[in-house]
């Protein structure tokens, strides 16, 4: 069974970091694509930034490479996301998603495993 936990959301003033943790329980850590994605009021789900977890190989949408930093923990089968002045337009719900065949790639549709997201808020 696959599970994806999120965790590290929150509300914080323009400017701040956070740093997002994603739990991967699957089978084939070692072989897998991770993606942060997040999804605001009213908008679609953009990606964010992804790694595979056999290289440490990362792909950054282009909005988001600068500020946002995408690592792994291959001890604790955990991904994380390093946000950086975060603004109002951050403001979303981020999740964590997992595939094994696609490669890399930022859309959502190649994702088969999802967590159940984390709120961040950012107020100005």
């Amino acid at each position: 069974q696959v599970q994806l936990v999120e965790s590290g959301g929150g509300s914080v003033q323009a400017g701040a970091s956070l740093r997002l943790a994603c739990i991967v329980s699957i089978d084939t850590y070692s072989r897998t694509y991770v993606g942060w994605f997040r999804q605001a009021p009213g908008k679609g789900r953009e990606g964010v930034a992804m790694i595979y977890t056999g290289s440490s190989g990362t792909f950054y949408a282009d909005s988001m490479e600068g500020r946002f930093t995408i690592s792994q923990d291959k001890d604790k089968n955990t991904v994380y996301l390093q946000m950086n002045i975060l603004a109002p337009e951050d403001t979303a719900m981020y999740y964590c998603a997992a595939q094994k065949g696609s490669g890399f790639t930022l859309n959502p549709d190649h994702y088969n495993y999802w967590g159940q997201g984390t709120q961040v808020t950012v107020s100005s």
